[in-house]
């Protein structure tokens, strides 16, 4: 299971917007340009704005590039506007949903709560951070998790879950009830121009 395990906080930098919702990622100073000299005012070419784009929503997701590629393979292959379907295939992945109901504060927690196997899905243990959840499924914690779940909930007090999602904070129980839309997902990218990195 491949995985970017190098500095998180050069992410950010690196594409100059917040990939998490933490106050590391968020404060002005955390996203100044890497490196000694900064970004010394330099401008970006073409080539340069839709790499970064690609870049921030491959971080946000916590995809390396490979699997990033397959995702965009089968957005394509769906009817449908490709960068709402990119979007879609992204937002329903299983560490991305229990990151939406506030189980976890950022994709690298949710994804080891996940592969450690503390998620059931439908009944069945899942350790898979990148299984695709469909419309009604029914996600739960098994009894040893639950308690740092309820820890994380409390330390994320006032998330709003998306309308996509049931969630259930007694029972730690989390139903699908609909397909994510794009103004439903709480991240601003441009997905015109990473389609045209590709092309």
């Amino acid at each position: 299971m491949a995985r970017y395990t190098g500095p998180k906080l050069k992410q950010s930098r690196r594409v100059g917007s917040p990939i998490v919702d933490t106050p590391k990622h968020t404060s002005k100073r955390s996203l100044v340009y890497p490196g000694m000299h900064g970004f010394r005012g330099r401008r970006l070419r073409d080539y340069g704005i839709r790499l970064n784009e690609k870049q921030k929503l491959k971080f946000h997701y916590g995809v390396l590039e490979k699997q990033f590629r397959r995702y965009l393979e089968h957005a394509g292959s769906l009817p449908g506007n490709t960068g709402d379907m990119l979007m879609q295939l992204l937002e329903r992945r299983l560490d991305n949903v229990l990151r939406r109901c506030g189980l976890g504060r950022t994709h690298w927690a949710t994804r080891q709560l996940v592969a450690h196997g503390h998620v059931i899905v439908n009944g069945r243990k899942t350790d898979r951070p990148s299984f695709k959840v469909s419309v009604g499924d029914i996600i739960t914690l098994k009894v040893k998790a639950q308690k740092l779940g309820k820890e994380q909930m409390e330390s994320m007090a006032g998330l709003d879950v998306p309308g996509w999602i049931e969630f259930n904070p007694s029972e730690l129980k989390i139903k699908i009830v609909a397909v994510p839309t794009t103004d439903q997902i709480p991240f601003d990218v441009n997905t015109n121009l990473i389609i045209e990195f590709y092309r």
